[in-house]
């Protein structure tokens, strides 16, 4: 049976990938959304042309869109090749931000000379920025999932660890994941979703080579959970005081194969939160 086309960005994907989250893609044809009611969540991606393996890859971001629809959300995929038009009428409509994973940051954005990181995309840096702007100007939550922690804490001033050994397995589909545990701090958002003062600390995963130590967080950020490393404690989730709902996580909570349970709940508090 012949495909059905989806045009996301520059990228084509068959789009069976897409819709088998619900995912809504009106903004594509500037109509309006499928369910009103469901709030409008842009999830930041890299734009996956020329990716070697892109069936892989389009898997590996169904993680996403699904985590936002099982949760009532209508998930919005937008990467550094989407039209501008849609660009610019996603972000000035979105009721909340997903920034997700991926290559690295340019250490240009904190400040520092290129000392280990890789994978840099200036375009989805550029997008991700102004992405972040438009939700801060908007008074919208914004959720960051492993180099999307990274990203609120650059966009917000602080800076990065630029290489930390032993928290970066195997990528995605190729082989078990690394885990270590993360001590979830009292009186954070995070505890009141994940859970605190239980016996047993959670085991997340790992698939990233960077990190934020206390010193590199930025001023009013403040952390969530911590982690061992060879570098020292490692920030494992930071928060924003306050009402507005600003929460980054290192691991990836969408996979949910090897990520604790309780993790639903961020997902769901976050999609809460956009409405």
């Amino acid at each position: 049976m012949a495909h059905t086309w989806l045009y996301v960005g520059v990228y084509v994907y068959p789009r069976q990938i897409w819709m088998s989250s619900g995912c809504d893609t009106s903004f594509v044809k500037g109509t309006a959304s499928r369910d009103e009611r469901a709030p409008r969540i842009v999830v930041t991606l890299a734009d996956l042309t020329g990716h070697p393996d892109p069936q892989r890859a389009a898997s590996r971001v169904a993680l996403y869109l699904d985590a936002i629809r099982r949760h009532g959300g209508d998930p919005i995929p937008l990467d550094a090749g989407s039209p501008e038009a849609a660009a610019g009428g996603v972000l000035d409509s979105m009721d909340g931000l997903l920034l997700t994973g991926g290559g690295d940051i340019d250490p240009a954005r904190y400040r520092q000379a290129n000392e280990g990181s890789r994978e840099i995309d200036a375009a989805r840096d550029a997008l991700e920025a102004r992405a972040w702007e438009a939700a801060a100007r908007r008074g919208v939550p914004v959720l960051g999932i492993c180099r999307g922690l990274q990203a609120i804490n650059v966009f917000a001033g602080g800076s990065l660890l630029q290489h930390v050994d032993g928290h970066e397995g195997p990528s995605w589909g190729t082989g078990s994941p690394a885990t270590h545990p993360i001590d979830v701090v009292a009186g954070t958002r995070l505890a009141e979703l994940l859970g605190s003062g239980t016996a047993e600390p959670l085991v997340v995963n790992a698939y990233h080579h960077q990190g934020v130590r206390a010193h590199n967080l930025a001023p009013g950020l403040v952390a969530a959970a911590w982690a061992d490393s060879s570098a020292g404690p490692l920030v494992e989730g930071l928060e924003a005081p306050g009402s507005r709902f600003v929460v980054g996580v290192q691991c990836h909570p969408e996979r949910t194969d090897s990520t604790p349970t309780a993790f639903e709940n961020l997902f769901e508090a976050f999609v809460a939160a956009a409405r």
